[in-house]
């Protein structure tokens, strides 16, 4: 079965009421050229994964939000009523990337869906771009300090 989460933004990570509850820890991504670090918002319940980003009309420039669950998943996100284009990160159990995706706001159904193809235990979402201009790469080690 395909778990489709919606995925939207609408606002600065640092004014989201989550943020202000001090949710936000960093993830440490480890590439071939060093250590790039976004700081996430934590989205580890259905509700939470289901609601995403919505409502928000920008995201920080270091910031994203992880989707985590206990156990691999193979659900596909989507993009319906997202208004900035974003790029999500994909990883296993090892924590390896194991794909990066570039998802585009989507107005309209049906919406595409965006998924890594295989098993995965998280997700990192961050504006469009922010993985290749960091140098990140499928193989990569993710480390979440949650």
């Amino acid at each position: 079965m395909v778990l489709l989460l919606c995925l939207s933004v609408a606002a600065a990570c640092g004014s989201d009421e989550r943020s202000a509850e001090g949710g936000v820890v960093p993830l440490t991504i480890s590439t071939a050229e060093g250590e790039v670090t976004l700081q996430v918002e934590i989205a580890d319940t259905p509700d939470e994964r289901r609601t995403g980003l919505m409502g928000r009309t920008s995201l920080d420039a270091d910031a994203g939000m992880a989707f985590l669950w206990s156990a691999p998943t193979e659900g596909d996100f989507w993009m319906k009523d997202t208004l900035i284009p974003l790029q999500i990160a994909f990883w296993d159990e090892g924590d390896r990337i194991v794909q990066i995706i570039d998802m585009v706001p989507c107005t309209s159904d049906p919406c595409p869906t965006y998924g890594p193809g295989e098993p995965y235990v998280g997700a990192v979402e961050a504006n469009a771009g922010w993985f290749t201009e960091h140098g990140v790469a499928p193989g990569d080690t993710v480390e979440l300090d949650a």
